[in-house]
């Protein structure tokens, strides 16, 4: 894996090789490894160690890049190349702001948290095949299969320009996904963590193996129609993820965020806050952005109003003088734009949940505050219908349970929504104690678990 040394060194070289005014590196890259699991045995075990160079050449306002997967002298040469050749054929962006500067850049947080282990680095396969010797041992115990993965991984980012801007990151990642499946129901679990010591094999395991158990019977048909639904936090993720790249100025400037003409009002209940923070502790990733800028603490919701959006350097500038400046917060570089030239512009990508002081409630009692209600696990192929209320369809999958009069009676079929992610973060009754989840459908965040009335589901699947 690539040191802060050799990055530099790689562009030290590129640079040499280059005409273009300006320059940009990005180069990616680590080592990951893969165990993979069906039917109660491992069946594939899969490593690969990568590095992408990614150049990026910026001439009389017009910009291109190109890449490449090896830094010896022709590879970087031809890439640079290839990019400034790019860049010459582009149209002028009139909106392109010259590459950064270390002056223009907001400070950078000088205790940050680590994010790479090297316990989590050096696990072998022998230690991902023991952990997954635990799961199939609880499956079997149940007298059920399983599939999953457990991966593991140490990755860096780094990103170096011709103006002085030089940032790098290195995190490891360890994960695990467990399905626990029967003749006529399954359980499901997913974690992943930067230290591998926060990985719980057979705790998933049991929690799988357990929806499993609980929903055959075989699992009951509950009839479509609104009820109070019990999320847990990799459901409720799956289904919250899919407001924030609305959060990011480029979709406010295009005019098809559903915060157009609602920022600054009561769009959510007023227990709803919501914060971007890439230096919470239970958040992962990169503290700077894809032009090197540090990522800053954004209060994108507070108390149910959406207060401000997160901005790239180019954003900033064209918000400012835009006409939908009123009312939007803030307005300045938050450290939040992708990689240049693209079309996305900014998104918050370290969504942190808070919960009301002294006002949270664990699963268990929002079970037993329950008199009639529907317990989701999860959710899956989940869509956008209509993007100003952000109505979603989509699917409950692996541990959908009927909850009556305080108690878990019985597994159902799984049901279809049609939900409002407005209305439903109206409808939000009580939150558990927000935690870093993982789903299917939206990136990692830490949220917590919500109790919410009139859920709509629309329909009843058959398994």
């Amino acid at each position: 894996m690539l040191t802060p040394d050799q990055t530099q060194s790689i562009f030290d070289r590129l640079k040499k090789f280059s005409s273009a005014g300006e320059v940009e590196l990005i180069i990616t890259g680590g080592r990951f490894a893969l165990t993979r699991f069906a039917n109660n045995t491992i069946h594939q075990n899969v490593a690969e160690e990568t590095a992408v160079v990614s150049v990026r050449t910026q001439i009389d306002g017009k910009t291109a890049r190109a890449t490449t997967n090896k830094t010896d002298d022709d590879s970087l040469r031809r890439a640079i190349q290839s990019a400034e050749q790019l860049t010459q054929v582009q149209e002028p962006d009139p909106d392109l702001l010259p590459m950064a500067k270390p002056s223009e850049l907001p400070a950078r947080q000088t205790n940050a948290p680590s994010r790479h282990f090297d316990s989590t680095a050096r696990i072998t396969p022998q230690e991902r095949a023991a952990g997954v010797g635990k799961i199939v041992d609880i499956a079997k115990k149940n007298n059920i299969v399983t599939a999953g993965i457990f991966s593991t991984s140490e990755s860096f980012e780094a990103i170096v320009n011709s103006k002085g801007v030089n940032a790098f990151h290195k995190q490891t990642l360890a994960e695990i996904s467990i399905t626990m499946l029967a003749d006529d129901s399954s359980g499901w679990q997913k974690f992943n963590s930067p230290d591998v010591a926060n990985l719980r094999p057979e705790l998933l395991a049991d929690i799988a193996a357990r929806k499993t158990r609980e929903s055959t019977k075989p699992p009951q048909e509950l009839a479509p129609g609104k009820y109070t639904v019990i999320l847990e936090p990799s459901a409720a993720l799956d289904l919250v993820g899919f407001m924030f790249y609305d959060f990011g100025a480029q979709a406010m400037l295009d005019e098809r965020s559903f915060l157009n003409k609602r920022m600054q009002t009561q769009l959510f209940g007023s227990n709803i806050t919501i914060h971007e923070d890439a230096y919470h502790p239970l958040q992962s990733g990169a503290q700077f952005d894809g032009e090197g800028i540090p990522r800053q603490r954004v209060a994108l919701v507070e108390g149910g109003v959406p207060k401000n959006l997160v901005y790239s350097r180019g954003n900033a500038t064209r918000m400012k003088s835009s006409e939908l400046a009123t009312g939007v917060g803030n307005i300045a570089p938050t450290g939040h734009g992708f990689p240049l030239p693209n079309e996305m512009g900014d998104a918050p990508m370290n969504i942190v949940f808070s919960a009301p002081a002294n006002s949270t409630k664990t699963l268990d009692e929002m079970i037993s505050s329950t008199e009639r209600g529907v317990l989701v696990t999860r959710c899956w192929y989940i869509r956008e219908v209509e993007p100003y209320d952000k109505i979603l369809t989509g699917m409950t999958r692996d541990g959908t349970f009927l909850v009556e009069n305080g108690k878990v009676k019985a597994g159902i079929r799984n049901f279809r929504f049609n939900q409002s992610l407005v209305e439903m973060l109206r409808n939000v009754e009580f939150m558990g104690t927000p935690v870093r989840a993982s789903g299917e459908e939206a990136f990692d965040m830490v949220v917590p678990a919500m109790k919410v009335r009139d859920f709509n589901f629309t329909e009843v699947t058959k398994f």
